[in-house]
């Protein structure tokens, strides 16, 4: 038999992308790897930015996917260090910012995403941190850590921004929080979930101003020193960390007329409108059966599983998406698992099993189902309540597969998860 001798090139070397080399390994492909990345790091996960490795917990190698000498063990070239400036289709060539042109005979995109930034006056002083990569998470520890502990202003409501704001006050920081919603992650998970994080982070000690942006920041000697806000309200900031939401890194794929809409868009199978071309991760909204609609979501989860998934596909399997979305996020005595998709009009109401409401401060132990009119769970989560994940996502492919639940049953402690709920 003779040697294979194509050519898969994976631009990301990001978890989505080095999942998908060791799948294409796994699934005995023998032909050449290349795994191109702009970091110098081997790819890692990325939650520990603003959970452990933030908070002082984790060391740094904890987040590696695999230890550098793996790569070269499975076969797998390691490009670190390098930027891919352009995709030809037509030759079947990626070049990279020397020059270089690499020939593949398939190619998959997981460049993931790009933070959004502030665009307002002040914008570019030293102190104002933005968190992607492992030099943000280490410049925002130590900034939080110096004596006196800095005056913390968080622009944004969202995960990242929440997280952050509790590794602040985890580490002594006075900590003021900004959004133009009226409750933190109000978008992502409705009023009645939004309530219950905005009274853990005040029980906490956590300000937040809603309703309101930041209009300019001010400055000393090149240094943040406060923030005025959109009503005209001035906050004294000597760290800013903005959280503003990510985007798809789809340069590449438009420069290259690949489908783009959201994301680059693909199929079940993770095939863009390329034949030899496969999208994965944060940069890609792929058809899920599941939920029978494009999907692009921007977790640790979707990453994993999804580069898995890529890499079954260049190998030539057989491949439907159909991935029930989940992320995970910790502050501080909350620790939190949810599974589903329950966007805007995507459900009529929230029913708890357990009381949401804090105790004494602390975090409840409760679980969220999120049901449409026709009583379908279509997203559940489980706070401070372990092992259920399972369950809670067979009710989730349940409801989207039509089947509904019994309220009644969801919200008894004492009834099974998930059998029993079905009607």
């Amino acid at each position: 038999m003779s040697a294979d001798e194509r050519v898969f090139v994976i631009v990301g070397a990001s978890l989505a992308g080095a999942r998908a080399a060791e799948a294409l390994r796994a699934e005995g492909f023998t032909g050449r790897v290349l795994l191109i990345g702009q970091e110098e790091e081997v790819p890692y996960e990325r939650p520990p930015l603003s959970k452990g490795f933030l908070q002082g917990k984790d060391p740094r190698e904890k987040a590696y996917v695999h230890p550098r000498e793996w790569y070269a063990e499975q076969g797998i070239e390691l490009m670190l260090g390098r930027r891919a400036l352009a995709v030809n289709p037509a030759a079947r060539t990626v070049t990279l910012d020397s020059d270089e042109q690499v020939s593949y005979d398939k190619l998959l995109l997981a460049t993931g995403s790009k933070v959004r930034t502030l665009d307002v006056p002040g914008a570019d002083a030293d102190g104002i941190h933005y968190l992607r990569a492992y030099p943000d998470s280490e410049a925002l520890r130590q900034a939080l850590t110096v004596d006196p502990r800095p005056q913390v202003l968080v622009v944004g409501s969202g995960w990242i921004g929440l997280e952050i704001a509790a590794a602040a006050r985890g580490y002594g920081c006075p900590v003021t929080v900004v959004t133009p919603d009226r409750a933190p992650l109000r978008h992502v998970l409705g009023d009645e979930l939004a309530a219950l994080f905005r009274a853990l982070h005040e029980a906490n000690g956590v300000e937040f101003r809603f309703g309101t942006g930041v209009r300019e920041f001010g400055s000393l000697d090149g240094a943040v020193r406060s923030a005025v806000l959109d009503d005209g309200t001035e906050l004294a900031a000597d760290l800013v960390a903005v959280g503003i939401g990510i985007r798809p890194a789809t340069e590449l794929a438009e420069q290259a007329g690949l489908a783009v809409d959201n994301g680059v868009v693909t199929d079940a199978g993770l095939l863009t409108s390329d034949p030899h071309i496969y999208a994965c991760g944060d940069v890609a909204s792929s058809l899920n059966p599941l939920l029978d609609r494009h999907l692009r979501t921007e977790h640790w989860a979707n990453a994993r599983a999804g580069g898995k998934a890529a890499g079954k596909a260049m190998a030539g399997q057989e491949v439907s998406y159909a991935q029930v979305p989940y992320f995970f996020t910790d502050q501080y005595d909350l620790g939190m698992e949810y599974c589903g998709w329950a966007g805007p009009g995507d459900y009529a109401r929230v029913v708890f099993r357990g009381d949401p409401s804090l105790r004494d401060g602390k975090a409840p132990e409760v679980i969220a189902f999120w049901l449409t009119d026709d009583d379908r769970v279509v997203a559940a989560m489980n706070i401070n309540i372990w092992d259920v994940q399972d369950d809670l996502s067979a009710l989730v492919k349940a409801g989207f597969a039509g089947t509904p639940a019994d309220p009644a049953r969801l919200t008894d402690p004492s009834a099974p998860l998930p059998a029993t709920l079905l009607r």
